[in-house]
């Protein structure tokens, strides 16, 4: 079963046009760390969803899969 988070996150920083680094240092991470949630290897805490939320100017239920957009 595919992660909805991982697919979601990757589809929404390329309509974004913001590349894994960019969207790092948006959040101060690692780009390893942006490549992990979009592999779905790791996912973000909660206030790292939060601001992933902010920064798409979606819900979090949009974001996780819990509602489709």
């Amino acid at each position: 079963m595919k992660n909805c988070f991982s697919e979601n996150l990757k589809q929404l920083r390329t309509l974004k046009k913001l590349s894994q680094a960019k969207l790092a240092q948006l959040l101060s991470v690692t780009q390893q760390c942006v490549s992990e949630w979009e592999l779905g290897k790791t996912e973000p805490t909660l206030s790292y969803l939060v601001k992933l939320a902010d920064i798409f100017e979606i819900s979090l239920d949009l974001l996780c899969g819990r509602e489709e957009w």
